[in-house]
């Protein structure tokens, strides 16, 4: 055997051994088209509508969290071994980073969104909160959650996209003032009910006495010695917390200011 050939297949084991690992760091395709294309998009709007450093900043973290949530071993885990790590993938893709991207758009870029009728319609409140719940929900069904996971080749990635535009949808009505500006009253509730409807999901999965995904149930090896069940009970856990704490810390923003508006009046 040939020195080249010997290094050919020493290096092509190694590869191979480290995309058979739970560690692997595996890189999303869409993920690396889709965050440069974002972020040229982005910059493009930053020259021609300006916008202040602290919101550059938010889209950046927006972007940050993406390659986080699918260049790094989480993304190999959650699609192989943990449904923690595809639930903790899913909330960074519906609901972090959409949050930080909402923010990162200035006032400007807004209003010029805003100037198109489709726009206007689906960032109405009524529209993007069940929105952004049917799909959490539908993704969830046992059915279409392991046929996205054997599909990888194109229904995750169909999955990833539904989440992360209806989570831009979502946030809109809380976090910008165009289309329309709610009043603080109205998003603290618009908030809350975010919260206590979403929530049962994260519920359910903790206190399922059986695992709902036959995927993760056939995955070997098993990751931290986690079984099936004790996998989705944490993710269950993690995922109605994280829901807490993000919801009901933009509840009470919102809430505290339409106590100082009302107690200005």
């Amino acid at each position: 055997m040939s020195y080249t050939r010997a290094c050919a297949i020493s290096v092509a084991a190694v590869v191979f051994a480290h995309v058979q690992s739970p560690y692997a760091w595996q890189a999303d395709v869409d993920t690396t088209v889709v965050v440069p294309a974002l972020s040229l998009l982005y910059l493009y709007a930053v020259g021609r509508f300006g916008a202040p450093r602290w919101r550059i900043v938010c889209f950046a973290v927006a972007m940050l969290l993406l390659a986080v949530a699918f260049w790094t071993p989480l993304h190999h885990l959650g699609l192989h071994y943990l449904l923690t790590a595809h639930l903790l993938q899913n909330v960074i893709l519906a609901e972090w980073a959409p949050l930080f991207a909402v923010l990162g758009v200035s006032a400007p870029m807004a209003a010029a969104l805003a100037r198109r009728s489709a726009w206007r319609v689906a960032t109405h409140p009524a529209v993007t909160l069940p929105l952004w719940l049917a799909d959490y929900f539908f993704w969830h069904i046992p059915l279409v959650y392991d046929a996205a996971l054997r599909h990888q080749s194109w229904l995750i990635h169909v999955e990833h996209a539904c989440y992360f535009a209806t989570g831009i949808l979502m946030w809109w009505p809380l976090l910008q003032d165009v289309p329309r500006r709610l009043e603080s009253g109205v998003r603290a509730a618009y908030a809350f009910a975010a919260f206590v409807l979403a929530a049962p999901l994260g519920l359910l999965f903790a206190l399922l006495p059986k695992p709902a995904y036959a995927f993760y149930v056939a995955a070997r090896p098993r990751v931290w010695g986690l079984s099936a069940l004790a996998d989705q009970e944490i993710a269950g856990v993690t995922m109605a917390s994280e829901q807490a704490v993000v919801l009901f810390v933009v509840f009470c923003y919102w809430f505290r200011r339409f106590l100082d508006e009302e107690g200005a009046t």
